[in-house]
């Protein structure tokens, strides 16, 4: 039996021992040997076609959050393989696991300033956890393999492969192996646990500070419990929301620049903050040095670089974070922490409702399409509507609110929206944009109308800039530069021109009954939802400053 395959052949078959289903991409001259592969092979491997490079990248992204496998992209050299580099950076980022497939030219024409040639590995080596360049076809599979574990293996993230042309089309003998297990983490140390297990012991105002690790480690059930046995609070950074639902009495929300009041005044009151997780990003620690400066800090991480990189902690502890919640379990007894939670109580307060004329308000919309949608994926881009929507949505699960954390990518929701939509067809999905957001990546409507997914986009449309006009609103004196940009698309003309079906809210009135009518199409929508100018995301925390300096009136 001949088992000899192209090297296009090869990596498909690799794709499928990983049990990889969906792929994003575009084609080019460089991935033509891979394309007519997928045409061999499109009966076990589904491609979806994105209008754009980086529409397909964060369409991977978006797949690997929803499903919590590896999301893969394919792109052609040259720009093909630079349009993917916003995508590659934004899960980076966010630790989200995912395998770039560039094309690029022959072997022998590398480093000649070849058509649409590019040094792609060189410009993702500070994006990417490892990228390779594939120029013996005998290391192929292998690297491919390798990728999807290093992909999976510690701190989840983005791995590139570069497979010059004529590699696709060489053959060689194929093995099929089985999926490798990811790379185990090394077990925590013990001296590590015991001292954090005194610090636990002798708190009498803990705090927990989950953070997107919890997620990406599956150990949301886990940390639930322990808090429970702990009588611990949990606020949580964005990236967290979900890993404890919104109604849990423990729950504080969300924590940092936008998070809830009583969140930011127990890390600012507690004398022991455990971050599971987390990163101390900027977000959260807007002021490093008055950051929970009356704690003693936990901070357990699988990435031993996140270690005293922004916060000095007084334990920290590598290792899965599945694996350190339940060795401290092993040495802890339940606790009464009664007290502590009476006085965060007494700070807890609803957040302030944006109300501004006859608009409709972005928290009743929000509010409303919880309502309305059974059990939907959330996904988000940039901006206003983005702290709104992790404000007001009560996500009750992980894995149901998709936006971009660290990178803050505008234009990342719309692709992210298909990808989540392509890997979990029966969950409806739902994406809160903004019109400064949407216009960004607009064009990848003609994938929604294409495949027919029926995601539900509603744009926040204030016709400004939302977020960064409200920062000059602040900080600036109301000088107001280039955050009022006039555009006059019509968002409902629009869709149609796409293709699909486009509705617009006005008023108060017009928010359930618009809603409903999204809902019963089952159909790919867009919402035109026209909000205030002037509605501002409360609270904040000033940039550098601290919980007690918290905006709340504006």
């Amino acid at each position: 039996m001949d088992n000899q395959k192209t090297g296009a052949q090869i990596l498909i078959e690799c794709l499928l021992e990983q049990k990889v289903d969906t792929v994003f991409g575009y084609p080019g001259g460089a991935v033509l040997n891979i394309y007519d592969a997928l045409y061999e092979y499109s009966d076990q491997i589904r491609h979806v076609l994105t209008a754009h490079e980086q529409g397909a990248a964060h369409a991977a992204d978006g797949y690997a959050r929803a499903t919590g496998r590896t999301g893969v992209v394919i792109a052609t050299s040259g720009p093909g393989a630079t349009n993917l580099v916003t995508g590659i950076a934004n899960a980076y980022m966010d630790s989200i696991p995912m395998v770039a497939i560039t094309g690029n030219v022959a072997v022998d024409l590398l480093g000649r300033d070849s058509f649409q040639e590019i040094d792609i590995t060189g410009i993702t080596m500070p994006i990417t956890k490892h990228n390779y360049i594939v120029k013996d076809i005998e290391t192929l599979a292998d690297i491919v393999r390798d990728a999807f574990v290093i992909a999976n293996s510690g701190r989840k993230g983005p791995v590139l492969i570069d497979i010059p042309k004529d590699i696709t089309a060489k053959k060689t003998k194929y093995t099929k192996k089985e999926a490798a297990e990811k790379r185990k983490s090394l077990p925590p140390k013990e001296k590590k646990i015991n001292l954090a297990l005194e610090l636990i012991k002798q708190s009498k105002k803990p705090m927990i500070y989950a953070g997107g690790g919890v997620i990406s480690s599956e150990c949301s059930r886990e940390l639930v419990t322990f808090g429970e046995r702990l009588q611990i609070p949990v606020a949580t950074s964005m990236m967290a929301l979900g890993c404890i639902p919104a109604d849990h009495p423990l729950n504080l929300g969300m924590i940092g620049m936008h998070g809830t009041v009583h969140a930011n005044l127990a890390a600012h009151k507690c004398d022991l903050l455990i971050v599971a997780g987390a990163r101390f990003s900027d977000r959260v620690a807007t002021s490093r040095s008055n950051f929970a400066k009356h704690a003693k800090i936990i901070h357990i991480d699988i990435d031993y670089a996140e270690f005293d990189k922004n916060v000095v902690s007084s334990v920290h502890i590598a290792g899965d974070l599945k694996e350190v919640i339940a060795e401290l379990d092993k040495g802890l007894s339940p606790a009464d922490h009664s007290e502590w939670l009476t006085v965060i109580e007494g700070h807890r307060k609803p957040l302030k409702k944006v109300d501004h004329s006859d608009f409709p308000h972005p928290d009743f919309v929000i509010e409303k399409v919880n309502a309305l949608c059974k059990d939907p994926i959330v996904v988000t881009d940039v901006g206003q509507h983005q702290m709104w929507t992790a404000q007001y949505y009560p996500f009750q699960s992980p894995r149901t609110f998709l936006t971009s954390g660290g990178l803050g990518t505008m234009g990342f929701g719309l692709g992210a929206a298909i990808g989540a939509q392509a890997g979990m067809p029966d969950r409806q999905v739902v994406l809160f944009s903004g019109d400064g957001s949407f216009h960004m990546n607009l064009h990848e409507t003609t994938t929604l109308a294409s495949y027919g997914f029926p995601v539900i986009v509603i744009i926040m449309n204030n016709s400004v800039l939302g977020m960064v006009r409200q920062w000059q609103k602040v900080f600036y004196g109301n000088r107001f530069s280039q955050t009022d940009p006039h555009r006059k698309t019509d968002f409902v003309a629009l869709a149609k021109a796409f293709g699909i079906d486009g509705l617009r809210i006005e008023t108060p009135e017009d928010v359930e009954p618009v809603l409903k009518q999204a809902i019963a199409l089952q159909k790919p929508v867009i919402i035109d939802c026209r909000i205030s100018p002037d509605a501002n995301v409360l609270p904040m925390i000033p940039p550098g400053g601290s919980a007690e300096e918290i905006i709340t009136e504006m």
